[in-house]
């Protein structure tokens, strides 16, 4: 199963909801999808999904996960890494309407660079790629760090004060 949850920031972020339903439909995925789509506009029509899902049920939707994939808001990636889990991060990019600004981009790159243990995705054309290649890529990841969590949020702690966020 792959759960996408885009958080309950009010702008929408329909270019992931858009590009998941659209990998669905060509049976690119054939995993049952569930989605949190908060203020997207776009419905999907192939993926199981709900505009909000509560904390306990998506707790239960990352555990049960093969995959999640998820915006670039730190508790919502921080919540697969806590779990044990690699999170595929789509960050909210300003061109596309999504955010006032590209701090989730900057701080995901930010991450995957000096924590590692994140798989980052800019542009959501090479997110089927990804997804094809997840068990891969995660033997890449260092997913050490995440497992102790009170190293991992020093080091997030550290880096959110580098980046003046």
């Amino acid at each position: 199963m792959i759960f996408v949850t885009v958080g309950t920031h009010e702008q929408p972020f329909d270019r992931l909801i858009r590009e998941v339903d659209a990998l669905k439909t060509n049976r690119k995925i054939e995993d049952e999808v569930i989605m949190q789509t908060g203020f997207s506009t776009y419905e999907p029509e192939h993926c199981k999904w709900s505009k909000l899902i509560p904390y306990e049920e998506m707790r239960k939707n990352i555990e049960k996960a093969d995959i999640v994939i998820t915006h670039g808001g730190p508790a919502s990636f921080m919540a697969p890494l806590q779990a044990g889990k690699v999170p595929i991060v789509v960050p909210r990019q300003k061109c596309y309407g999504e955010h006032v600004n590209d701090h989730q981009l900057e701080f995901c790159r930010a991450v995957e660079q000096r924590v590692g243990n994140i798989i980052l995705v800019e542009d959501v054309g090479e997110l089927y790629e990804k997804i094809t290649n997840y068990s891969a890529l995660c033997k890449k990841r260092n997913l050490g760090r995440s497992n102790h969590n009170e190293i991992f949020n020093k080091k997030l702690e550290h880096l959110i004060k580098e980046l003046g966020l």
